[in-house]
């Protein structure tokens, strides 16, 4: 599945860039746009990201939410299960690095919180 990305907010871009690495090509190229604002395209179908109530996807959202409307629109083009299959392992592989980098900071700010107060304690002792 290719897929394009139409934001306007530069963080949003980039963060739906991340998420979708593999994945990303040109609107000409794209099967679908990821938009966070309305736009009628007859060419491509679109997923339209907001805190409106009638958006596809609802901000904030998590990678599963965007899978689940991936899977939606992929489902309605009947697309090739290999592309369904790819998205997925290419977002879970991004949850995966992402737990593992939260774990290492979570392991270093408890290093350093242990060492601020074995140094205050060391302070006080003297």
């Amino acid at each position: 599945m290719k897929v394009a990305v139409q934001c306007v907010s530069p963080l949003l871009q980039k963060s739906l860039e991340i998420f979708l690495k593999p994945h990303l090509c040109s609107l000409k190229q794209c099967d679908v746009v990821l938009r966070d604002m309305k736009v009628e395209d007859d060419e491509h179908p679109s997923i339209y990201i907001a805190t409106d109530d009638d958006a596809d996807i609802k901000k904030p959202f998590s990678p599963s939410e965007l899978k689940i409307a991936l899977h939606k629109i992929v489902n309605t083009k009947d697309a090739d299960e290999e592309d369904i299959v790819q998205i997925v392992e290419s977002l879970d592989k991004h949850n995966r690095d992402f737990e593992l980098l939260e774990a290492k900071i979570d392991t270093l700010t408890q290093e350093y919180k242990q060492n601020i107060l074995n140094t205050v304690k060391e302070f006080y002792e003297e």
